[in-house]
């Protein structure tokens, strides 16, 4: 009972020393991968870097402890991140208190829902995700990561538009604006080291090196330079008519948010009181607010815009900069600092004492030192509600990934997995990771390959890893300070690489074409929909589900012959001879209510069709499940062929069927002399009594004899 409730007991088995010096080893090295990544996949889900850090805490030493795969690394990943961020974006501005509590929030949905399948064994539910869906969703998901990065990498700044596409639009004007090239070659080298040492040393910490070379180069170079001016030192009164502009039109947005909410209040009184008038007069002037709210959100993007295409040159006096000109128009006798130099506008209106300016790159700036404060996230009913979809996706889709990678590590070191256990584990990670706050985790793989190279033996190098998390934490996220941004971005785009696989496409095509489909269109859809990944991952679901029911509503239902092997064989795909009295058929599928009425369609063509039948054998060796509407649809059948004047009997009748039979006295109505075990003996039994007086030379259920006479010819 102890080792079901606290399933790490069963590491200690034989566990050495030895043992545990490996694991210390497995675990410090993932935590060097580790923390250079989660600051990345942070950002990635709209979150400051430092959360990514939180993530790394608790969620995977939790899940190891609790989970069934010893090697599998948790925390922070990208396709999880990125689902966070598109949850949570509709909600609110990326990187507020509210959004980072919302994110907190939905990692303890998250968890909710993955334990709660663990503990009702519920594991397979994770089957509705397809694997055709999965590829063709994680494959649209590599290419919206990696794209999403672009901004960073050329060191400009846009606002997200309504589709990601157009984000990337705007960021390809933007750079062709501006773009910081000291920036580009910060990420061009990381990816320089990350991709030399992943070729000559493999097993070497490839992220940690770049994260630190670059750090130093950063700090040595005054990579970042920003300064804060008040409006007197802007000299353009251009650039001054846009900040005032700007603040007038972004000053409207708060009162019209603050009309919306008093109005939506007003449209729930109503409602709950059932005054019609006031209800309509409250959902007109919603109407109003929300047409005013989006007239003056886009009137503040193309004045955000104009400003940061703004570019100065700064004048600097003792180190200090006392002016900043338009650039190319510095006066006469006054010398530039050669910097291009653009106002940081963000959401909220430019206070004009304190307009801070950047001449340099971007950095990750101050990580808060210390542990996270634990405590309980905040739940609201309202946002619960409207995020109860995307932790459903997002548990679905990050265990999918977490056991995944722990199945392909299990079939390389022999372990036995546990599905549900492993959801109980993640879950329980997730959960106590929000107390953490701690966003969405779930396993990596990556780091997972890293810990088992490294030689892990049992999740001890999972608790290492959240320890030296810890010490990070407590000591040395100043050093963190100068790291630049676009180093963040080159580290989740080598990362995402790994994600695209172009096979799995042909794979599933020739599989079966219609799954080759589902992988594309899911993979378009999602591309199309992005940022509302949930779209396309609910596309994909839709025809995985339609497929899946159109199959079981028209199965395969055949009609067999002896081939040259004396085998039974489709008469249709093999084009073999049909016997004149006897008709074997062959129904492939459970025979329910969904499909129960084409087994009847097609049973009553074949009467018709065949005028000399005397006797229906009905291959059952394919039902292996039959509801009230199949055995109905039997009994009819039963009547039918009957009536007609021929005869019907079953073969290989699965137990549970059988007991169905028995239990709803059809056996009676067919008669027990009617079941035979093989279609072999079921043939035998039955052609000499339909033979008898026949004409037919040769009978195809008995031996081979040649193709359909319209194949002949």
């Amino acid at each position: 009972m102890l080792k079901l409730i606290f399933p790490f007991l069963r590491w200690f088995r034989g566990y050495a020393l030895q043992d545990l010096k490996i694991d210390t080893i497995a675990g410090i090295t993932v935590a060097l991968v580790l923390i250079p990544q989660s600051m990345a996949y942070a950002q990635l889900a709209g979150l400051p870097p430092y959360y990514g850090l939180y993530a790394s805490f608790l969620p995977p030493m939790i899940a190891a402890l609790f989970g069934s795969s010893r090697q599998l690394a948790t925390g922070p990943v990208a396709v999880v991140s990125l689902m966070t961020a598109a949850s949570l974006e509709p909600l609110a501005t990326a990187g507020s208190e509210g959004y980072i509590a919302y994110a907190i929030l939905l990692a303890l949905m998250v968890g909710v829902f993955q334990f709660s399948l663990g503990v009702l064994r519920l594991g397979l539910v994770v089957n509705l995700l397809s694997h055709p869906v999965v590829n063709g969703f994680t494959n649209a998901a590599a290419l919206i990561i990696a794209s999403s990065q672009l901004s960073k990498i050329f060191g400009v700044h846009v606002d997200k538009a309504e589709h990601h596409y157009q984000t990337i639009i705007r960021v390809a004007e933007s750079a062709a604006h501006f773009t910081h090239w000291p920036t580009v070659g910060m990420a061009v080298l990381a990816f320089g080291i990350m991709y030399g040492m992943k070729r000559l040393w493999p097993r070497a910490p490839n992220v940690l090196a770049a994260v630190v070379v670059t750090i130093l180069l950063s700090w040595g170079l005054g990579f970042k330079h920003d300064a804060t001016v008040d409006a007197s030192k802007l000299k353009s009164r251009h650039a001054l008519k846009l900040v005032d502009e700007y603040n007038r039109v972004t000053g409207r947005l708060k009162p019209l948010a603050d009309q919306r909410t008093e109005v939506n209040k007003a449209i729930e009184t109503a409602g709950q009181s059932h005054d019609i008038k006031a209800l309509l007069d409250a959902e007109h002037e919603a109407s109003i607010l929300i047409h005013d709210i989006q007239r003056t959100r886009e009137e503040a993007h193309r004045l955000r815009r104009a400003v940061r295409d703004l570019m100065f040159e700064g004048v600097e006096r003792k180190g200090e900069l006392v002016a900043l000109y338009p650039q190319g128009k510095v006066p006469t006798g006054m010398k530039g600092d050669g910097r291009a130099w653009r106002i940081h506008v963000g959401s909220d209106p430019i206070d004009k004492t304190g307009i801070r300016v950047c001449g340099g790159g971007s950095v990750v700036g101050v990580v808060p030192g210390g542990l996270p404060t634990l405590s309980a996230p905040k739940v609201d009913l309202g946002v619960l509600l409207q995020l109860l979809p995307f932790a459903a996706i997002i548990s679905l889709l990050g265990f999918m990934e977490a056991i995944s990678i722990a199945k392909a590590m299990a079939a390389k070191t022999g372990q036995r997995l546990d599905p549900n256990q492993e959801l109980i584990g993640q879950g329980l990670g997730n959960i106590l990771g929000s107390f953490g706050m701690s966003y969405p985790t779930s396993g990596s793989f990556s780091r997972s390959a890293v810990n088992l190279q490294a030689g892990a033996v049992s999740g001890v190098s999972s608790v290492v890893t959240s320890l030296t998390v810890v010490v990070v934490l407590m000591f040395f996220t100043p050093l963190l300070f100068h790291l630049p941004q676009s180093v963040l971005a080159a580290v989740i785009m080598m990362a995402v690489i790994g994600l695209l696989n172009v096979s799995g496409f042909i794979h599933a095509w020739k599989a079966k074409w219609y799954d080759g489909a589902i992988s594309i269109i899911t993979f378009c859809a999602t591309l199309v929909f992005a940022p509302h990944l949930d779209k396309g991952i609910f596309i994909g679901v839709l025809l995985s589900v339609g497929v899946f029911l159109y199959k079981n509503m028209r199965p395969t239902v055949a009609s067999l012959a002896r081939d040259r092997e004396h085998a039974f064989r489709s008469v249709t795909d093999h084009d073999l001879s049909e016997c004149k009295y006897v008709s074997m058929v062959r129904f492939d599928g459970p025979l329910i209510f969904a499909n129960s009425s084409f087994l009847e369609a097609h049973i009553t063509n074949l009467l018709r069709k065949k005028e000399g039948l005397k006797h229906l054998i009905v291959v059952a060796n394919g039902i292996n499940d039959i509801d009230a509407s199949g055995e109905e649809t039997l009994s009819l059948l039963v009547e039918r062929v009957r009536s007609y004047g021929a005869d019907i009997s079953f073969s290989g009748v699965n137990e549970g069927v059988m007991k169905v039979f028995r239990d709803t006295h059809f056996l009676e109505k067919l008669g027990r002399d009617h079941i035979y075990p093989t279609m072999e003996q079921a043939v035998r039994a039955v052609h000499h009594e339909t033979h008898r007086d026949a004409d037919e030379e040769c009978c195809p259920l008995l031996v081979y004899c040649g193709p359909t006479s319209s194949q002949e010819g």
